[in-house]
């Protein structure tokens, strides 16, 4: 996405993009599909489909993880289906109802300046273009004009709209800070 284009990123978490153990979440899986196995899987990468170019994934549901490899991947209909290899009955692919979906966060792709990953924005320091601290970016959601920084300070949360160059005027990763103009009050 180019800059500007008030996009935060590839990555789009329903809640938050959680990093563990350097694995990035890109979706869930939803559901069951048929009796082959095959899964419906809900994806956080946008475009939604992305999460296709990934063939090996760690599942984790409960505390526990598995390494699967994705055999075969497709759109039916609204939804993305997935058939992991040694998943071949119905029975097998229902215990996997609910896993997190996770890769190494060293396998995604490099983005251009001006373009980050969303669980690379959360937890960063949001400041006032006069140094004011507004918050912590909790999270970021999606809007359709435009994604939206979720920004916590005490009990209270702060919506900035992530437009760059006009609200969002620099982020820094090294500094952890993202200058932005906007009156929250």
């Amino acid at each position: 996405m180019p800059e500007g284009s008030g996009q935060a990123g590839w990555l789009m978490p329903a809640n938050e993009n959680s990093v563990a153990d350097g694995e990035v979440v890109l979706g869930r899986v939803s559901a069951v599909f048929g009796i082959k196995g095959w899964l419906k899987v809900h994806s956080y990468t946008e475009p939604r489909d992305a999460i296709l170019a990934f063939r090996n994934w760690s599942l984790e549901l409960d505390g526990k993880s598995r390494r699967v490899t994705v055999t075969e991947g497709r759109k039916q209909g609204n939804s993305l289906v997935v058939c992991l290899d040694g998943v071949t009955d119905r029975d097998t692919a229902a215990t996997l109802l609910g896993a997190e979906i996770r890769v190494p966060r060293a396998q995604l792709p490099e983005l251009p300046d001006g373009q980050y990953y969303w669980g690379d924005l959360q937890g960063m320091q949001v400041k006032q273009r006069d140094g004011r601290l507004l918050g912590t970016v909790a999270y970021l959601m999606a809007t359709g004009a435009n994604d939206v920084l979720v920004v916590q300070e005490g009990k209270r949360e702060i919506l900035i709209p992530f437009v760059t160059g006009k609200v969002i005027l620099g982020v820094d990763t090294n500094k952890g800070v993202i200058s932005v103009d906007w009156e929250w009050d």
